[in-house]
């Protein structure tokens, strides 16, 4: 009776020890004795103790960043760049079976792709052209990892630290140009009110009423603080008389 008992227990415990449960968002590659026998989907799942083993591999989107690393840019200043990049596994076979740590090795040929493109621009074009980059270390991670069954879908650079020296040259750099802009749009608006100031000029001339007219408004602008007192030292007739003294000449 005792070793019915225990031999019941001992199945009991086989059965259960047996039990796994794969998530959606996960597939499990099945090994036994150390041999690939098929992808068990998500579910319930059953295995033989001992003898099979099941590795669950994670099928959604992976996240993994990109550490900061140093580059010497094609014009030859030092910078630090890092980055993200996004794959997910498209064949868990492959990634189990193909590669040791895919997630790992994903990782260092990101960074290898960053030194690289990174350091065949030049600073301009690594600050302008971030998305052009990381398009370009997303197909040359792309391409070595497709047979592991890993499909990268994006890189992104996410900060570029500069020397201090270069972030101060390049400080006055900006504000050399906003001063530049700046003066040219003075002269501009310089220019355009000299040419209205003409043609103005040019019609007051042209009309004895416009000249009047634009000499009682400079007066109302003078009296509007209703502090000032004008005094006109001779009649306004004056000023037609020297006006038409000045047509004879």
């Amino acid at each position: 009776m005792v070793f019915e008992y225990t031999l019941a227990g001992i199945v009991i415990l086989f059965f259960f020890s047996g039990i796994r449960v794969v998530q959606q968002y996960e597939r499990g590659v099945k090994l036994r004795l150390g041999k690939y026998t098929g992808i068990k989907e998500p579910g319930f799942r059953w295995i033989i103790p001992i003898v099979d083993r099941l590795i669950k591999v994670d099928v959604r989107v992976i996240t993994t960043d990109i550490p900061s690393q140093e580059v010497m840019t094609q014009d030859n200043v030092p910078i630090k760049v890092n980055g993200v990049v996004f794959f997910k596994v498209l064949n868990a076979e492959k990634a189990i079976l193909e590669v040791e740590q895919y997630q790992y090795a994903v990782s260092q040929l990101a960074q290898s792709a960053l030194r690289d493109m990174a350091g065949k621009a030049e600073l301009d074009t690594v600050l302008a052209k971030r998305e052009e980059i990381g398009f370009k270390i997303k197909e040359v991670i792309d391409k070595e990892t497709d047979p592991w069954g890993i499909k990268v879908t994006d890189v992104k650079i996410k900060d570029i630290e500069l020397p201090d020296n270069m972030k101060r040259a390049m400080a006055n750099q900006a504000e050399s140009e906003r001063t530049r802009r700046a003066r040219i749009i003075l002269a501009q608006a310089e220019k355009q009110a000299s040419k209205a100031l003409v043609e103005a000029g040019q019609m007051i001339d042209t009309s004895p009423s416009a000249l009047k007219l634009r000499l009682y408004q400079t007066l109302a602008d003078i009296a509007a603080e209703k502090n000032s007192t004008i005094v006109f030292p001779f009649p306004e007739e004056m000023l037609e008389l020297f006006k038409n003294s000045r047509k004879k000449r």
